[in-house]
């Protein structure tokens, strides 16, 4: 089986284009402005955009276990699904050249497909005790990151939420540290030029506050021997409400703006390196 066979054609895609595209106007304008514009009187989203079955990319949310429930019903893993899923993959086609599939995927860990797809997403990996992993997920997810493929971790707060996790995750590497990613990281400046983590809140919270005692996001990560980002770790910030509620009329257009900024940078580190 070929796994990531689209890798060399989007490198040669985004070498030529990655600093041309949308130069005079992504930055003239806000990026949710242009993406999903506010219109007066009308707040239903815009579903004009041509997606393609045999698109580069496809968002996969990781269906995952807790130590108080089983992952195959609703749970944590399914927060914000599919709103925020589905409205990030029309970001990706506005304001990138990448091709998109139309239809987020779920899947397990332990799941041979996840090797068809370059970018994981996972979100509240601290809640319900914390994720269980078993013996066959570890072994894929290890496989599927010295691989190649990008996991990105989103939507947890607090030093508790972090132990949970840090207790599950460490299996996974137990040999490699997490690290905090500088704001000078490329991760940050490789699309959108970013000043480092963002707090984005979730609806009808600020950035101001935090939540779990934290005001303020960082990023970790895990390292390949390269020092490729495989494990992106954002502790203390909710993308995945920046675009759940984009069209949300009390949720403010600068934190969606964050999110798929900082969504899109990850993205694109993911299909480059």
């Amino acid at each position: 089986m070929q796994h990531f066979e689209f890798r060399t054609l989007m490198k040669s895609l985004l070498v030529t284009k990655l600093f041309i595209m949308l130069l005079g106007v992504l930055f003239a304008c806000s990026v949710v402005g242009q993406v999903y514009p506010r219109i007066q009187g009308n707040q239903d989203p815009i579903y004009d955009l041509d997606y393609d079955e045999a698109g580069e990319f496809n968002f996969v949310r990781v269906q995952f276990d807790t130590y108080y429930g089983r992952g195959f019903g609703y749970g944590p893993w399914s927060i914000d699904f599919p709103d925020a899923d589905m409205n990030f993959l029309r970001g990706v086609s506005r304001l990138t050249n990448i091709r998109v599939m139309s239809d987020p995927i779920v899947l397990r860990l332990d799941d041979d497909a996840i090797f068809d797809y370059p970018f994981l997403y996972m979100l509240e990996v601290g809640q319900g005790g914390g994720l269980i992993l078993n013996p066959s997920e570890i072994e894929n997810l290890r496989e599927y990151l010295l691989r190649g493929g990008f996991l990105l971790i989103d939507d947890f707060w607090g030093q508790q939420q972090y132990n949970n996790f840090f207790a599950a995750f460490s299996q996974v590497f137990p040999d490699r540290e997490i690290i905090e990613l500088n704001p000078d990281h490329e991760i940050f400046h490789v699309y959108y030029d970013i000043d480092g983590p963002q707090l984005i809140p979730a609806l009808y919270r600020s950035d101001e506050y935090g939540e779990q005692g934290i005001d303020y996001a960082s990023n970790h990560a895990i390292l390949d021997d390269t020092d490729r980002v495989m494990v992106l770790i954002n502790w203390n910030s909710d993308m995945g409400d920046g675009w759940e509620h984009t069209y949300h009329p009390a949720y403010p257009t600068r934190y969606a703006n964050s999110a798929y900024r900082l969504g899109i940078n990850y993205l694109m580190y993911s299909m480059t390196h």
